[in-house]
């Protein structure tokens, strides 16, 4: 059984929703097993996260503390942190052509829409980005619940990617 710490990068267009979401949630439930980071291909300067995904993460008592958006490319310098797996998490990066990732990682999509699009009022943005958490914690605590060999480098790819069918 492998006690390595697996590093999960989560990327979307902007680094604002739904990978930071992704990155808060597993570091939450990781069990030490997983630690999460997420990025963004193209974050505007002075990107933060949004407000309303901070705010959904602090009622479900998932710490926010240290999140930012940040660029795909500070995970692409040689100190950069070795990642295991890679997963868009929006369709935008999914189509996108990423940088090389040092060692390979394994790879996979997983799209949600953006609860942060549209014209609508925060109330429903809010409960948008509720629904987004939800539905990326169910399918992380899977990851999660995985046994060992299901996370072992070649079997990493495979699995990831298997989960994003059973949306």
């Amino acid at each position: 059984m492998t006690t390595q710490v697996l590093n999960v990068l989560f990327l979307c267009t902007h680094n604002s929703a739904r990978s930071i979401l992704a990155e808060a949630i597993l570091n939450h439930i990781g069990r030490g097993r997983f630690k999460a980071y997420s990025a963004g291909s193209s974050p505007p300067n002075n990107q933060q996260p949004d407000p309303l995904g901070l705010q959904v993460l602090q009622n479900a008592c998932i710490s926010t503390e240290g999140l930012r958006s940040k660029s795909w490319n500070e995970f692409a310098l040689p100190d950069a942190p070795h990642m295991d797996l890679v997963i868009t998490v929006c369709d935008n990066a999914a189509g996108e052509v990423c940088p090389y990732w040092p060692g390979q990682p394994a790879t996979a999509h997983w799209g949600y829409p953006d609860p942060s699009a549209g014209d609508a009022d925060d109330a429903h943005k809010l409960e948008a980005f509720r629904q987004t958490l939800y539905a990326l914690k169910r399918r992380l605590e899977l990851m999660v619940s995985l046994p060992a060999e299901k996370l072992e480098k070649t079997m990493l790819q495979t699995t990831a990617r298997e989960m994003a069918r059973g949306q």
